[in-house]
């Protein structure tokens, strides 16, 4: 059973830094893509970013590209996000999802209905 467990989330003030954290379990994860998707109130989730296990391969959405940076610690089994220069539009539960076997390929590692699991999130709030 995979199990994610979302950490690091709270309040800051705009401009600051939060490291969100992904710990992962049940499986050996050299197959899988990791993602960071987000749902502000009212809105739909969308994709942040993702990381292909094996190799480290690193894709961003345009919204947070050079403000996020997603990582990933192999003996840790863990997932990073280092989210700076927050606004507060940042606003949102963030969640960390995984897919099993899934192709590096643009289309599909955006797309939520290709992740297989899901955290329960964490919520981050950026004051302004």
């Amino acid at each position: 059973q995979v199990q994610l467990v979302e950490s690091g989330g709270g309040l800051v003030q705009a401009g600051g830094s939060l490291r969100l954290s992904c710990a992962a379990s049940g499986r050996t994860f050299s197959t899988y893509v990791m993602g960071w998707f987000r749902q502000a109130p009212g809105k739909e989730r969308e994709f942040l970013a993702a990381i292909r296990w094996s190799g480290g391969n690193t894709y961003y959405a345009n919204s947070v590209k050079g403000r996020f940076t997603i990582s990933r610690d192999n003996v840790k089994n863990t997932v990073y996000l280092q989210m700076n220069s927050l606004k507060p539009e940042d606003t949102a539960v963030y969640y960390c999802a995984a897919a099993q076997n899934s192709p590096w390929v643009v289309v599909t590692i955006i797309a939520q209905d290709k992740y297989d699991y899901w955290g329960q999130g964490t919520q981050v709030t950026v004051s302004s």
